[in-house]
């Protein structure tokens, strides 16, 4: 048994065709919103985050209209496609919406398919966050994976009393991150993230335990020792290296 999935997300923002297709197609677009380093190239686009590197392939690509890849079907009949489509609006706006679709195989398809959709959700949003605040920048992606978290309960209060809240953290809640003010936009059971005026911070359940600091720098990297920020320290003159943290 399995679950065969078709996934559709749409917003409209306020970007042009141009700087979607920069956002969707290249590395360093992608790198601005999706996850880890990430590769275009040889009709491929190959994602690199922590041991996880996929690559898909590259089935359709209409310069400002739409972009879609993805992965081989596999001998249980697993695949994974992804879609990108823009269409111009009026008044300088742009309507995207991405569809995501494919096959998971075996009985225990539905603890990875609610993974999934919590994380596609905060991708989108990010997405649309980047065409909003950040268009026509790039991103420095750092990726640093916590210890396992024991009880997830515990840890979103935890994270939402470091981000400055009595409360747990919901879209539009004002924090302070980084030595920055922030915004959260984005929640869901798996996910926060927050926008400050120089990077787009996330924070994710990893889907075999650990919480991931997944970060997207538009400004000189402002030197806090995620690592130990995720382990519940409060040093930070120590730098984030080794295969705990990535970022280029």
């Amino acid at each position: 048994m399995g679950h065969e999935f078709e996934i559709e997300q749409r917003a409209e923002v306020p970007a042009s065709p141009e700087e979607i297709w920069a956002a969707i197609s290249t590395g360093p677009g992608i790198d601005s919103w999706f996850m880890g380093r990430n590769e275009v190239a040889d009709g491929a686009v190959t994602t690199v985050f922590g041991d996880y590197s996929p690559t898909t392939r590259i089935t359709g690509a209409e310069p400002g209209a739409r972009f879609a890849h993805g992965t081989e079907t596999a001998t249980d009949g697993r695949f994974v496609a992804y879609e990108f489509l823009i269409e111009a609006q009026s008044g300088g706006a742009t309507l995207l919406r991405a569809v995501t679709s494919g096959f998971l195989p075996g009985d225990d398809w539905q603890d990875e398919f609610e993974a999934m959709s919590a994380g596609l959700e905060l991708f989108f949003a990010t997405l649309v966050e980047y065409l909003t605040h950040f268009r026509g920048r790039t991103a420095t992606p750092l990726t640093v994976f916590g210890p396992p978290v024991p009880e997830w309960d515990q840890a979103w209060p935890s994270l939402a009393k470091k981000l400055g809240l009595s409360h747990p953290a919901k879209p539009g809640d004002r924090v302070r991150l980084a030595g920055e003010d922030g915004v959260v936009y984005f929640v869901n059971s798996q996910n926060v993230a927050v926008r400050t005026p120089t990077a787009l911070y996330r924070f994710i359940r990893g889907f075999h335990g650990p919480m991931i600091a997944s970060h997207h720098l538009f400004a000189d990297d402002p030197g806090v020792d995620w690592k130990s920020w995720l382990d519940g320290q409060h040093t930070s003159t120590d730098r984030v290296s080794g295969t705990q943290a990535t970022a280029s």
